[in-house]
């Protein structure tokens, strides 16, 4: 079983300082007004889908809780806020003992989402809870946009499995994140071993046209390639002539060749001659794995192709034209006081342009309809409904500065393709429109 994301024993740094410098400087002011220390709740959540989606993807929670119990300043940290005067010296000493203490509750990674769900809730001192905005919205923003392509795509390829390729097509750490995500979203495989080391997926790969281009001949380099990995390889076949290719593959190999792949060409039209070319030449159960920038629209005309498996790079690790889901981190209550006692306050941004905001602390639930299909995300305030208090979305993940809720990275991915399932059947529709489900606010400001 994949045990990533319930601690792998892999040293993290500080994540102090993937924030942005006014956090600190709001920081600083409300120690100085004595407002630091009021219970706050802040909120994530988009105001909309990005353009023609029709569903969100949860993803990175497990990549959330690792950076808020590593946000620590440190010697080092502390020594540069000093040394560029960017805070006080009371409130670098404040920052010195900084620990997370609140709670989290959010949506279970791999569930779905829609505009105004709240799928993550952070509670506690506004001061500690302020730290947090730009490390939680830069990892929910990235791996949550991933997966939802990898989601598509997945949806597309159908019970064929995709390979997560993408890790020279952005940066080295985002690549690591981005295969992690797409695992969520229904991936089967990395060809990054960062993202194998770090999170126990399953990683792949064989050769490159470089190694066929090495060799004098590209039988020669199919022979070398055979010898060292074994019949069940797979073999470039479109270095050259990819006729030729497979003919050569074949009468090395033998009928036993594992797997040939495809990388350039009309993918489509070359799939079938391969497939018959290999059947002719006694290489039945030989699979054929395409790639050469692939999105979720390219594996959907191919389904009636003879292909095996799809690999997916550039189009994948940019989020399929939407790197960013736009997610916001914003305040929607906080107590009237300092005393832990005080009442919270509904607070919400009220300005034009779009932007506004709806106070108060949310629950989140799915209504479904007589047949288990979703049929309305639902946001509260106040008491649930009784007939929703089953279907409550929201699950604590930290408790008094403490996870409790890690989770095996397989569990994740499982959750995902359940979740995708009870969808209405139009959600997997790859043609734009609107949230596949609409989302009501219930006792919203009452």
């Amino acid at each position: 079983m994949n045990t990533a994301g319930i601690g792998l024993p892999v040293d993290v740094p500080s994540t102090a300082l993937f924030t942005d410098h006014y956090e600190l400087t709001m920081l600083q002011a409300a120690l100085r007004a004595g407002t630091a220390d009021r219970r706050s709740v802040f909120e994530v959540f988009t105001r909309r889908l990005p353009e023609g989606r029709r569903y969100g993807v949860v993803a990175g929670t497990g990549r959330v809780l690792d950076a808020v119990e590593n946000f620590r300043f440190d010697a080092n940290v502390l020594g540069f806020l000093r040394e560029r005067r960017i805070v006080d010296e009371e409130t670098v000493d404040w920052l010195a003992s900084y620990r997370f203490d609140g709670d989290i509750w959010g949506y279970p990674e791999g569930e779905v989402y829609f505009p105004g769900s709240p799928v993550l809730r952070v509670e506690g001192s506004f001061a500690e809870c302020v730290l947090l905005e730009t490390v939680i919205l830069s990892i929910l923003n990235h791996d949550s946009a991933i997966a939802a392509a990898a989601s598509r795509m997945a949806s597309a390829a159908g019970d064929r499995p995709l390979i997560e390729m993408g890790a020279r097509r952005t940066h080295e750490l985002a690549a690591v994140a981005a295969s992690r995500a797409a695992y969520v979203g229904g991936f089967s495989t990395t060809s990054d071993l960062a993202a194998g080391f770090r999170y126990g997926i399953p990683t792949v790969g064989t050769s490159a046209h470089a190694f066929t281009l090495l060799h004098d001949r590209e039988r020669d380099a199919f022979q070398a390639q055979v010898e060292s990995l074994g019949r069940g390889t797979t073999l470039l076949v479109d270095t050259y002539d990819v006729t030729e290719a497979v003919r050569a593959a074949v009468e090395v190999a033998g009928p036993e060749l594992g797997a040939v792949r495809i990388d350039s060409g009309d993918l489509l039209l070359v799939a079938h001659r391969v497939r018959q070319q290999l059947d002719a030449l006694g290489a039945e159960r030989t699979r054929i794995i395409v790639t050469s920038d692939l999105d979720e629209y390219a594996i959907a005309s191919l389904a009636a192709a003879p292909v095996d498996a799809y690999g997916v790079g550039t189009q994948l690790v940019t989020g399929s034209g939407h790197p960013t889901c736009s997610m916001v981190y914003k305040l929607v209550a906080r107590a009237e006081s300092a005393d832990p006692n005080a009442p919270l306050v509904p607070v919400a941004k009220k300005s034009s342009g779009g932007k506004t905001s709806i106070g108060g602390r949310k629950w989140a639930a799915r209504r479904l309809d007589r047949d288990g299909v979703a049929e309305a995300e639902v946001i509260g305030t106040g008491p649930v409904p009784g007939e929703l208090a089953d279907r409550q979305l929201l699950v604590e993940l930290v408790k008094g500065g403490q996870v409790i809720a890690r989770e095996p990275l397989d569990v994740v991915r499982d959750r995902h393709a359940v979740a995708r399932a009870n969808l209405p059947l139009s959600a997997t529709q790859l043609s734009r429109g609107e949230a596949v489900i609409p989302t009501e606010y219930f006792h919203l400001g009452t």
